[in-house]
């Protein structure tokens, strides 16, 4: 008896070391240092406008998944390019029931570095 009690504790033990050796706890990903540039540059910029919360309403629109709806807001252009060409000319891509109110120099008062951490910062919201 207690052979069996022995035999049963002893794969009680290789159950559980070969289901636990699989598992692991998720690594939380490292943030990419562009797109944390680019939020500084949202924060200092674009966060007196744009809300990141959905359905949130300062003056401008909300930015929240403004990568997903960038995809697909003008045929042919990229995400990318749509944001990038929202910065440029604001004036293009109003957005329906806002007023074109957003500043028409933004890029220009940005360094290349800031614009490339800024798109970096804007597609990484899907």
């Amino acid at each position: 008896m207690k052979n069996i009690f022995f035999v049963v504790v002893l794969l009680g033990v290789f159950v559980i070391t070969a289901c636990s050796a699989g598992a692991s706890v998720p690594s939380t990903p490292t943030p990419d240092p562009l797109v944390l540039q680019g939020q500084q540059v949202f924060n200092a910029r674009c966060a007196t406008c744009h809300a990141l919360v959905p359905d949130t309403i300062i003056i401008g629109p909300s930015l929240a998944g403004v990568a997903t709806r960038a995809e697909t807001r003008v045929e042919g252009q990229t995400a990318e390019e749509y944001l990038q060409l929202s910065v440029l000319r604001p004036g293009d891509y109003v957005v329906e029931g806002f007023n074109n109110i957003m500043i028409t120099n933004l890029a220009k008062e940005l360094t290349n570095e800031d614009m490339n951490a800024l798109m970096a910062f804007l597609l990484s919201l899907k």
